[in-house]
């Protein structure tokens, strides 16, 4: 069995790992959102709401706070990374938080004030994609692990 350790990657289990790449991807999308030319109409980039016109990429809705949250949640997977415990509860309330978002998506209407982070199409369906890639991830890489523990 793979240690616990924080002293480097190959010492990592396979939920820590993924944890880090994961969290890694969000810091990156985090930091793109705030990059004109890799987002779109960047000098409409607004502080939150469904009134920001910039694209990143081309397709996905942001404003400020949706490219904080992806900072957020990028530091939070790598952070937790250090341990297969909390590597695993990133993932499983990562994705459950996405899946969340996906139904909240397809219930508040894009031009609402509820529409705060802001959310459009693309965003939807790639937050369904997160969410259940992320719940697979935390229960396939630590399956089997209660029962070595027991």
């Amino acid at each position: 069995m793979a240690t616990q350790t924080r002293t480097g990657m190959a010492a990592r289990t396979n939920v820590q790992k993924a944890s880090m790449v994961v969290g890694a991807v969000f810091l990156l999308v985090g930091i793109l959102g705030f990059v004109p030319g890799i987002t779109g109409n960047y000098d409409q980039l607004g502080l939150a709401g469904h009134h920001s016109e910039a694209m990143l990429l081309g397709l996905f809705q942001v404003s400020a706070l949706h490219n904080i949250v992806h900072l957020l949640f990028g530091v939070a997977g790598i952070a937790m990374a250090r341990t297969a415990t909390a590597a695993r509860s990133f993932l499983l309330y990562g994705g459950i938080i996405y899946l969340v978002l996906f139904v909240y998506g397809l219930v508040v209407p894009q031009d609402s004030d509820g529409n705060f982070v802001p959310l459009n199409g693309f965003d939807n369906i790639l937050h369904l994609l997160l969410g259940v890639g992320m719940v697979a991830l935390a229960v396939i890489l630590t399956k089997g692990r209660a029962k070595a523990r027991a």
